[in-house]
């Protein structure tokens, strides 16, 4: 199992005083230190317009990444697809797995938030119609030559040629690695139809996404769709000396982040989340010592790396350790022993 963690938010919460230079400062801080930690990866996420300052630009940042980096894969975990012009997104991507050096994925989804929706101009009706169509202008303008097809959404003349190009290869050709996210039914056979690799959010229980790798697995096989095919798993946590320390120093930044959910997807003001949601995180949550995480993380091992194995893929985990207003130094001392203490345990 491969492991890596994030997702960098650079959310301000109301008791920090830190200006936005400093949390940028210290996203950039992070990623030194996950290298540094023999992690795997490091990611983003991408909201817009949100008070406290969520993400909202996440390819000039993963460009920094890539720069404080050299062995880590980067990417969004999701980026936003409907959102996006996806010849500029093409771009971007390719641009991204040059300076990377082919350690860029593309995290990708439809989105949800409708406020989102209408300030960006779109009909959220269309976005998994714009999530199709940006992936055949993105495998499209990847490829050696002109475009060659009619965007449904986007006036482009099919004869243009979109550069740069990306030096990575899939299936033998000119790509970005491509993520797609999601829990319907409909996203994840999206994914084993279109995409390198599924990301799990983590609101699904450990058989939740056992049930959706199998359907994975079925529809590439029905369907004799070939190539590699991994799963990313998507988790809250952390590492500490005990359970207790580990949960008071995540708690009020987790409790935070999903307040803040709960905000953006209803649209509606949330002053406090009820105690037994706030029971439920707890419980969904992987925190405690090394060797309690690295139980956890073996569960999911266990339930899931023979599916994954059959899809010729990388089983890959990633520990959500970024929480607004959690000390540097205690994310850092999480991330030294996460890849210490855990990561040289799963391999």
């Amino acid at each position: 199992m491969k492991l890596g963690t994030g997702l960098f938010t650079a959310q301000r919460r109301p008791d920090d005083d830190r200006s936005a230079t400093e949390l940028y400062a210290e996203m950039r801080e992070l990623t030194r230190e996950i290298e540094a930690a023999g992690l795997d990866s490091a990611w983003v996420s991408e909201h817009h317009f949100e008070p406290d300052g969520y993400l909202s630009a996440p390819t000039p940042v993963l460009g920094a990444m890539a720069a404080e980096s050299d062995s880590l894969e980067i990417g969004p975990c999701i980026a936003l697809a409907p959102l996006y012009d996806p010849i500029r997104l093409a771009e971007d991507a390719a641009t991204l797995d040059l300076l990377s050096e082919g350690r860029f994925t593309l995290g990708l989804a439809i989105g949800s938030d409708a406020r989102e929706f209408a300030h960006f101009g779109v009909d959220p009706d269309e976005r998994a119609d714009r999530l199709e169509d940006a992936l055949e202008v993105l495998r499209a303008a990847w490829s050696d030559g002109p475009l060659s097809i009619e965007p449904r959404f986007h006036d482009v003349d099919p004869g243009v040629t979109v550069t740069p190009k990306p030096d990575t290869r899939v299936g033998g050709v000119r790509a970005v690695p491509v993520m797609l996210g999601g829990a319907a039914r409909p996203a994840v056979r999206r994914a084993a139809r279109r995409a390198e690799s599924w990301c799990a959010p983590s609101s699904l229980s450990i058989e939740g996404v056992e049930k959706r790798v199998a359907d994975v697995r079925d529809v590439r096989r029905e369907e004799g769709i070939d190539g590699d095919f991994s799963v990313y798993l998507l988790q809250h946590g952390f590492v500490g000396d005990s359970r207790e320390e580990a949960w008071e120093r995540m708690r009020d930044g987790y409790l935070y982040i999903q307040r803040r959910y709960a905000e953006i997807f209803s649209g509606e003001s949330v002053d406090e989340l009820p105690a037994e949601r706030r029971a439920e995180l707890k419980d969904q949550a992987i925190f405690g010592t090394p060797e309690q995480v690295l139980e956890e993380l073996r569960e999911y091992g266990d339930a899931l790396g023979p599916l994954v194995d059959d899809l010729g893929g990388d089983l890959h985990f990633i520990f959500r350790t970024y929480h607004p207003g959690t000390e540097t130094d205690e994310m850092v001392d999480c991330i030294h022993r996460l890849g210490d203490e855990v990561a040289q345990e799963l391999r």
